[in-house]
């Protein structure tokens, strides 16, 4: 999909009701067409996975099927992007992380996947997400915050905020829109 110069808005819709996801999209979507209006719209999107994704396969799926979702039930025809992002652990050969991934239809219903980058979590940590805990509750009470996923997540907990939730959101959704800046190189 090619962005018209001339168009002055781009409307995205983002299927999340959270402030980080919602501030995350339109950080990138600025950043990646600085010439442009952003305007951005939540809209609940169903996962289709577990509240907390414990593989990266599950953790892409869910990104996937929001922004799958969001564009099928669009009756807004005005629309430029659907967005998803969905935060997953996994365990590695250098042990267990959380990441995201991002998932972006554009209107004619391409699909753009990214991921962010691993932030190492402690093996005690992991046990308990294992167990069926989810991280942010977990990092609630470790940490003595207050809905800390809406926040900075476990990835500014971690970095004294050096690095949050939206930051390495930001960066994966402006990485994954390579394909809408460069159509005709990824054909």
């Amino acid at each position: 999909m090619t962005i018209k110069q001339d168009a002055t808005v781009i409307r995205v819709c983002v299927g999340s009701t959270n402030p980080v996801k919602m501030n995350a999209t339109r950080q990138a979507f600025s950043q990646v067409f600085p010439n442009h209006i952003i305007h951005c719209e939540e809209k609940h999107a169903p996962s289709g996975v577990a509240d907390q994704p414990m593989t990266e396969a599950e953790t892409r799926l869910g990104a996937q099927n929001r922004a799958r979702y969001c564009f099928k039930s669009s009756t807004d025809k005005e629309k430029n992007f659907f967005v998803a992002m969905e935060g997953g652990v996994d365990k590695f050969e250098e042990g267990a992380a959380t990441f995201a991934y991002v998932a972006i239809v554009d209107s004619e219903g391409n699909l753009m996947t990214g991921r962010s980058a691993n932030l190492p979590l402690p093996n005690t940590l992991y046990k308990r997400l294992q167990a069926g805990e989810e991280l942010g509750l977990v990092m609630d009470e470790w940490f003595n915050t207050d809905n800390i996923r809406q926040k900075g997540g476990a990835i500014g907990l971690f970095t004294n905020h050096a690095a949050t939730r939206e930051s390495v959101c930001t960066q994966a959704l402006i990485l994954a829109l390579a394909p809408a800046l460069h159509p005709e190189r990824y054909l």
